[in-house]
């Protein structure tokens, strides 16, 4: 009587030949195996005749072998089966059919493939705009303590708490977060956690800053301090105008409006020899407004500009210049002009892009002696 094959052996013979490329053979022992029935390397042989076949581009024949296998109930390669069942279907695009096999994964249980599963199974609950489930499935995945798939797990709903003003709850679970992760081992996981718990402070303070200002009369003596705070940090989350708003509401109340504005102007250069009112000077207004705008660098840009323009039509009519007036004090004022920007640390920047741009506009050999010279010695 002729002994029925081994399947043991089969599958053996089956890895080897899938090693060495021959799919072909590889599927067929496999089939071979399961055409024995229920026998112990069912489960075995289904999951290793689902990866060649997926490898060999029959998807349908792949996905109909992971379910056989995950029909055994085998604790070892049932699992493996799910989960590989779940990767195909995700790779294809396909997550009608992925949910339910990273389901399946989760109810065997095996621990090695349960973070990526409840990882998975967030992020579809979370595209599908159910976000208690998609909260559920992170946190599990942050509780199996995975160092790779727990902490994109922290990430991610700690990105969607921001985004619903709940920085408390997500400083909680970016600190969970960054335990489970090391930062020699793996520095941009840990960068990216410690950025975003940055961030949940942030929006924590912008909340308590709020709260400090409330809606009705603010406390005098709190109220610029939080007035400030506030308006110099939403920009750093990109909510400038909430910013604007800020400093006008702060500008607006009688009770702090002085001690506001003064903080306002914190960084204003100050002149000592004569501290006078800067709102004597027509600029100081507008540099105001500016900075409660968060327009202050287009308006540098702007007065930059026009200061450059106004550099060139006087420059270029300076003594022994190509058009010099003849009226000897016009000469001596045009000059002193000229020389101004000299006094500022960008001054010579100033001189220089002048010089350069007379210089291609008459040729070097035609440009005054004065502005082929206009760059200091820097040496």
């Amino acid at each position: 009587m002729t002994q029925p094959p081994d399947p043991a052996r089969l599958c053996e013979r089956a890895r080897a030949l899938a090693e060495d490329g021959d799919a072909a053979g590889a599927a067929a022992l496999f089939e071979q195996v399961l055409d024995l029935g229920d026998t112990p390397y069912r489960a075995r042989a289904a999951l290793g005749l689902a990866v060649v076949l997926d490898d060999a581009g029959d998807t349908a024949g792949a996905r109909a072998a992971d379910r056989a296998a995950v029909a055994t109930g085998d604790p070892e390669y049932g699992p493996r089966a799910a989960y590989h069942l779940a990767v195909t279907c995700e790779r294809a695009g396909d997550r009608a059919e992925a949910a339910p096999a990273w389901r399946t994964v989760v109810e065997f249980g095996n621990a090695a493939y349960l973070p990526p599963a409840h990882l998975a199974l967030a992020r579809i609950a979370d595209d599908a705009g159910d976000f208690a489930a998609a909260r559920e499935h992170w946190e599990r995945a942050v509780a199996t303590g995975d160092p790779e798939y727990g902490t994109l797990a922290a990430h991610d709903l700690a990105q969607r708490l921001l985004e619903r003003g709940e920085p408390a709850r997500a400083q909680r679970v970016l600190t969970a977060g960054l335990k489970l992760v090391d930062p020699g081992g793996a520095p941009y996981a840990h960068g990216r956690l410690a950025v975003a718990l940055g961030i949940a402070f942030l929006d924590q303070a912008i909340s308590a800053f709020r709260a400090a200002l409330g809606d009705g009369p603010a406390d005098p003596e709190v109220a610029p301090l939080a007035t400030e705070l506030l308006a110099r940090t939403l920009p750093l989350r990109g909510r400038g105008e909430e910013a604007r708003e800020a400093w006008r509401r702060g500008l607006a109340d009688p009770a702090a409006a002085g001690q506001v504005r003064a903080r306002l102007r914190r960084d204003f250069a100050a002149d000592d020899e004569d501290p006078g009112d800067p709102a004597d000077l027509w600029w100081e207004p507008v540099l105001e407004g500016a900075v409660a705008d968060g327009t202050l660098p287009a308006l540098a840009g702007e007065a930059f500009g026009a200061l450059d323009h106004m550099y060139a039509l006087l420059a270029v009519r300076r003594p022994g210049g190509a058009a010099a007036p003849a009226d000897d004090g016009a000469e001596r004022a045009l000059a002193d002009a000229v020389e101004v920007p000299g006094a500022y640390a960008w001054g010579p920047l100033l001189r220089e892009s002048f010089a350069e741009r007379l210089r291609l506009a008459l040729g070097a050999e035609d440009a005054p002696a004065e502005t082929r010279d206009a760059a200091p010695d820097t040496a």
